[in-house]
């Protein structure tokens, strides 16, 4: 290969050689840098490996080709191809005394000379070796010697151990006559041998490629075409061939010769090489002239059905090993996606591995796959190692789903114990939707119908509305000191404080329920706020010690007790002057703001009303009591921007269901993503234009979707006809019917719109209820339905009972069994064909068949439906 660039050969014996020919021959060693393999002046390939030199053999000038022995012994035999024309038998590293002695140095001799071009060993019969060569109008061009034979062409062929015996080694050195002999008055450019047949030789001739059979040397099977270079074989598809000419592939298949089953895209310039990767399947590497990449080809195969053909998706991408020009480069034999390049000039080299693109799949419920190479990885959600990792938000709502959470429209509060009962923003939140909920009712059964749409606009809007508040004072219960605290009183702050849930029905502020439920719940220190808020200070007492004594309870709550019973209202005491610089320390906020409030001057409860940690609920109905009629607004609106901020779903009870609703519904699902919650909320006020919002509107939608992707199909029909309950605008208009092929008018519109008028359906020949008819003719132009193609009986589904009055917006009862017919009997088509009959005939004759039912029609009906073997997640 003197004056040509150069070119790489891996051993197939050692994984860690490799053969480098130029000028010379060069027989390399890779291994890790720094292991005893590797010599101190070993060349590095990349940062982990490096190659030591072993040998050189610089004996057989003016090569142009070589091939490395397909056999283990002898290890390092090759052939060399020079521009004579004679191939020639040279070793690298063999000892004096090896068994391949005697072929060292053997030479075939063509009749005349010219350049020998390509080289290819047979992989079964490995004494047998092709060498293509350029034309000679009297010689032929593809020779098949046997390295073996050292007279004349009709010996009988030895066997590999005979030829590796001793004897007559010098009359044997030149070999002038071939074993075979083809393409007479041509030019053989490229050749491989086949594999799935050892007598099957695979040519790049000078206009076409040809396969040789030696069994039948006088017939050749070819096909006319320029790309005649590199032909290599698939060696993981043994019938799939890639050749080239110029700067474009094509990719043959042996089994259809008649022309390339792909041609790849043409590159600019010339190309001059190609290679199967040994260990990927369908990966192609080409290389052209004056480059520094490669180009690869990934062919994938989809599946499709029986008898169809479709041409297979190329993936193309580059890559570049290093930034000079590459001279040639080898995949690896058994390392995956290895390969070794080596410069156009200098003979630099480089270890490469080509990254398998990663095909990355997030499925529905969460799961993360991708695969790299041969191995699939998948990620789960599960436990990290500092404890339970939060569930994604992705599978909360597909568990609420699953326990039917948002449904529950009588116990409305009961839907934040589906949603697993440990979200406190969620349980206020239905809470708050339930108290909506409960006293729009109450408001219908005394038709005050302006309140009903009231109580869904929030208490900030209800405050704003508010009239004739009363200041009275009231003196502490409970206490020995008989101190006025200032209290405020109307018609909508009761109604304020019935939406926290202080109250219940009724004029009358009693707070005992909520005391004696907070205090089921074991919320002691709560309950003692309230309790205090209420001017109740020996019910607080009580309540401490109670939980102090309670099963699991903090003994602290006795001092705190105690401190209480110590209260005083002249500004200048100990008690005072201490409660108020030591309040701060204690841990828990309820305890916090109840001293805040014993300390406090009437009308600046700042350290009540600005407690974060303190609930919503609470500090919303505290303002309702103690601030007057110019600051309880102020604050209500300081109260609601805080909330709409941050997204916190307690702030619903302060915007309702308005637009403010839906600006902090829109932060809560920007910092959460839960478009479940945010559908259903909305969907709980009254019908309004927030259902209209665009927003909502895209939330529902997406939650819909969600369902479909997780084939929560009758969880997503059940919340459709949830919304349509709540929502009747959001019904969908038939979208879909069955129109009659004569008039054209709909089949089930005009059954159902048809009047019962005079006599029933006996006179007319049916027995029977009506709902047991069948309709064989268009209700319309009484032509007939068609057929099916199975029982040939004309198409007619069992009619349900039709409304008397034909009035489309009549409620339908759907528990009904005769509501809906039969699925069996419903109408059924292949929407490719037009072809069709019974659903239940068409189901049946799908499970044993894969053509449609109807003579001399080859469609697959079912195939075409991607989704039709799909089974529903929710199904039970």
């Amino acid at each position: 290969m003197s004056g040509s660039k150069p070119d790489i050969l891996w051993s197939p014996h050692h994984a860690d050689r490799y053969v480098i020919c130029d000028s010379e021959l060069g027989l390399y060693r890779i291994g890790p840098v720094g292991s005893g393999e590797t010599k101190a002046g070993a060349l590095p390939l990349s940062v982990e490996t490096a190659a030591t030199l072993l040998a050189i053999n610089s004996d057989t000038p003016y090569m142009k080709c070589v091939a490395w022995y397909p056999k283990h012994e002898p290890e390092c035999l090759l052939a060399v191809g020079q521009a004579n024309g004679r191939v020639v038998l040279t070793s690298l590293g063999q000892s004096h005394n090896s068994k391949c002695k005697e072929l060292m140095g053997k030479e075939f001799v063509p009749k005349h000379a010219r350049q020998c071009n390509t080289l290819a060993w047979n992989p079964v019969d490995s004494n047998w070796l092709a060498a293509g060569l350029d034309k000679h109008r009297a010689d032929f061009s593809v020779l098949i010697w046997d390295i073996s034979s050292k007279f004349s062409p009709e010996a009988s062929v030895a066997a590999e151990k005979i030829r590796l015996s001793s004897g007559e080694t010098d009359s044997g050195l030149v070999v002038t006559k071939p074993l075979y002999e083809l393409g007479q008055n041509d030019a053989c450019l490229s050749l491989c041998w086949l594999p799935r047949d050892q007598k099957l030789l695979l040519a790049g001739m000078h206009r076409n490629l040809a396969i040789f059979d030696l069994r039948n040397t006088s017939q050749k099977t070819f096909v006319n075409t320029k790309a005649i270079q590199g032909v290599t074989v698939d060696p993981h598809f043994p019938d799939r061939v890639a050749s080239f000419f110029e700067g474009q592939v094509a990719i043959w298949d042996l089994r259809k010769f008649e022309k390339p089953v792909l041609t790849l895209t043409e590159q600019p310039k010339p190309l001059t090489k190609v290679a199967w990767c040994p260990t990927r399947m369908g990966l192609l590497a080409t290389l052209t002239r004056d480059s520094n990449i490669i180009r690869l080809y990934d062919m994938q195969h989809t599946p499709t059905p029986i008898g169809d053909e479709t041409e297979p998706t190329i993936i193309e991408r580059s890559v570049q090993p290093s930034n000079s020009l590459i001279g040639s480069f080898a995949w690896h034999p058994t390392s995956q996606n290895r390969m070794v390049v080596v410069s156009a000039a200098n003979r630099v080299m480089t270890d490469f591995t080509v990254f398998e693109r990663i095909s990355l799949a997030w499925s529905s419920t969460t799961s993360l796959m991708w695969a790299c190479g041969r191995h699939l990885y998948e990620c789960a959600e599960g436990v990290g190692g500092e404890g339970t990792v939060e569930k994604d938000i992705a599978t909360k709502m597909r568990q609420r789903a699953q326990s039917r959470y948002g449904h529950d429209t009588v116990q409305v509060w009961k839907n934040h114990l589906l949603a697993g009962g440990d979200d406190p923003q969620l349980k206020s939140l239905w809470y708050t939707l339930f108290f909506m909920k409960q006293y729009t009712e109450d408001v219908e059964q005394k038709q005050q119908g302006s309140k009903q749409a009231l109580v869904y606009s929030g208490i900030k809007n209800i405050v704003k509305s508010s009239s004739g508040t009363t200041e009275n004072r009231r003196c502490w219960s409970g206490s020995d000191r008989q101190t006025d605290v200032p209290r405020f009183h109307s018609e909508e702050r009761s109604l304020a404080l019935r939406l926290c849930g202080w109250i219940n029905r009724g004029p009358d502020i009693n707070v005992e329920p909520f005391l004696r439920s907070l205090e089921g719940e074991g919320e002691w220190e709560r309950a003692a706020a309230v309790a205090l808020f209420n001017l109740d200070i020996r019910r607080a007492i009580q309540i401490l010690n109670k939980g102090a004594s309670a099963e699991r309870g903090d003994l602290n709550l006795n001092v705190v007790a105690m401190a209480l019973s110590g209260y005083t209202n002249e500004k200048s005491s100990l008690w005072r002057e201490m409660c108020s610089s030591l309040r701060l320390q204690l841990k828990n906020p309820y305890l916090c703001v109840m001293f805040a409030f014993l300390t406090s001057e009437p009308g600046t409860y700042d350290g009540v009303l600005y407690e974060s940690s303190v609930a919503v609920t609470d500090r919303v109905a505290f303002a309702c009591m103690f601030l007057n009629d110019a600051q309880l607004p102020r604050y209500m609106e300081k109260l609601t921007s805080e909330m709409k901020e941050v997204g916190n779903l307690e702030g619903i009870l302060l915007t309702g269901l308005t637009k403010d609703g839906v600006d902090l519904m829109e932060s809560y699902v920007d910092r959460t993503g839960d478009v479940q919650t945010a559908s259903f909320c909305m969907l709980k006020g009254s019908p309004g234009e927030v259902v209209k919002d665009l927003r909502v509107q895209c939330w529902i939608e997406n939650y819909r979707n969600l369902l479909d992707a997780w084939r929560f199909w009758h969880k997503r029909a059940e919340f459709d006809i949830h919304r349509s309950k709540l929502d009747p605008s959001s019904k969908p208009l038939a979208q879909v019917f069955v129109s009659c092929n004569f008039c054209g008018k709909s089949i089930s519109y005009s059954c159902s719109a048809m009047p019962h008028q005079g006599r029933g359906f006996s006179q007319y020949g049916v027995s029977g209820s009506p709902t047991k008819s069948k309709v064989t003719s268009c209700p319309g132009c009484r032509k007939p339905l068609p057929r099916c193609a199975l029982c040939l009986m004309n198409m007619g589904t069992p009619v349900s009972n039709c409304p008397g009055t034909g009035k489309s917006d009549e409620k339908v009862d759907l528990t009904r069994e005769n509501k809906l017919a039969q699925f069996n009997n419903w109408f059924t088509w292949c929407h490719n064909c037009r072809h069709g009959g019974h659903a239940g005939h068409i189901l049946s004759w799908f499970r044993d068949h894969t053509e449609c039912p109807v003579s001399a029609c080859t469609c697959k009906c079912m195939q075409l439906d991607t989704t039709g073997n799909l089974v529903p997640s929710d199904s039970h």
